[in-house]
């Protein structure tokens, strides 16, 4: 008598769904992930994927959502890696945003994807807040800034970071380039300026 295998629960089976879509994308980009080919690579009928993402546009904001979970849990581990310094700290950063930029290269094809999506710019916007968030955190023990100045230096130090991958990205920069050029940016934007 075969044993029938283990149902899965809710979040189980869409983490399940999610890992898939994220394979689909980095074989196909994004433009290779619908709702049919997702439940044909997970092997389950359609219903359950439309019962768990709606629309190909709530998948990819599912996927966008976790893709961006995933960087900042990345940022998070190094950061608690650290040594306590303005520069470990701003290297350790710089060295988990570049490689969240390379090891998730979906991340850029989903944000794509979106563009133009109403949805798609409350959560960049939310998501953007809790990474500045998260690296505000990490440089107010080192920056004699308060807190409303050092996260608006944070909000520019991610543009610059988003410059940067773009260089990257595009071959006219190497990964060490990257990193250096990025801790200096964090560094240099923590310390306050006579005035």
């Amino acid at each position: 008598m075969a044993i029938a295998p283990a149902r899965l629960s809710k979040q189980a089976r869409r983490e399940q769904l999610l890992d898939v879509a994220v394979v689909i994308v980095r074989a196909s980009g994004a433009d290779g992930l619908t709702l049919p080919t997702l439940a044909e690579a997970a092997g389950v009928s359609r219903p359950i994927v439309y019962d768990h993402f709606g629309t190909r546009p709530g998948l990819l904001l599912a996927l966008y959502r976790r893709l961006d979970e995933r960087h900042r849990a990345a940022i998070a581990r190094a950061l608690e890696q650290a040594s306590p310094t303005a520069a470990d700290v701003a290297e350790a950063i710089s060295v988990a945003y570049f490689a969240c930029a390379t090891d998730i290269p979906e991340f850029n094809a989903v944000s794509s994807a979106l563009k133009g999506n109403p949805d798609m710019e409350a959560i960049q916007y939310e998501l953007h807040e809790r990474y500045t968030d998260l690296m505000a955190g990490a440089l107010t023990p080192y920056s004699g800034l308060g807190r409303a100045a050092l996260r608006l230096r944070c909000v520019g130090v991610l543009g610059a970071a988003g410059a940067i991958a773009d260089d990257l990205n595009r071959g006219t920069a190497t990964t060490a380039d990257a990193i250096a050029a990025l801790t200096g940016v964090i560094v240099g934007s923590i310390e306050r300026t006579a005035g």
